[in-house]
């Protein structure tokens, strides 16, 4: 099934110029770039990308760090789409996230563990909508 999914690199994977490494990595899995921008959210929009956390002890250091620089914000497009990133960026904890994965990779810490990935469909659409306009996504 063709689906879209939405991720976030986050502003360390910016600072350390990771970005088309990253995005490499998922083309390379046979996904194509629908939409891509960089940005730089303000606390509002961070919260509202994690609202799910909302309530958890890592809730506003997760906010904090997403808000804190520029992020990348991308829509892939293509079988499977949101499982096929799941399993590439690995665990959340990049220490138990296996090397060859994103966050195995690149990741520091859970907080900054390089990447967001939608976890679900229904996520990945209201994620998207956060950032992108329906005329921002190609086809």
């Amino acid at each position: 099934m063709i689906q879209r999914t939405f991720v976030v690199l986050k502003p360390g994977v910016v600072e350390r110029r990771l970005v088309g490494r990253i995005l490499e990595r998922i083309e390379d899995e046979g996904l194509s770039i629908v939409a891509l921008k960089v940005v730089k959210l303000g606390l509002e929009e961070a919260e509202r990308l994690y609202e799910v956390h909302r309530g958890k002890p890592f809730f506003r250091d997760l906010v904090d760090y997403v808000a804190s620089g520029p992020v990348v914000a991308a829509v892939f497009e293509g079988a499977d789409a949101v499982n096929v990133v799941r399993k590439i960026c690995g665990l959340t904890d990049p220490s138990k996230a296996g090397a060859g994965t994103i966050r195995g990779d690149f990741g520091v810490s859970i907080t900054r563990n390089a990447i967001h990935a939608a976890d679900s469909a229904e996520s990945a659409e209201t994620e998207i909508a956060l950032f992108f306009e329906s005329h921002e996504l190609a086809s």
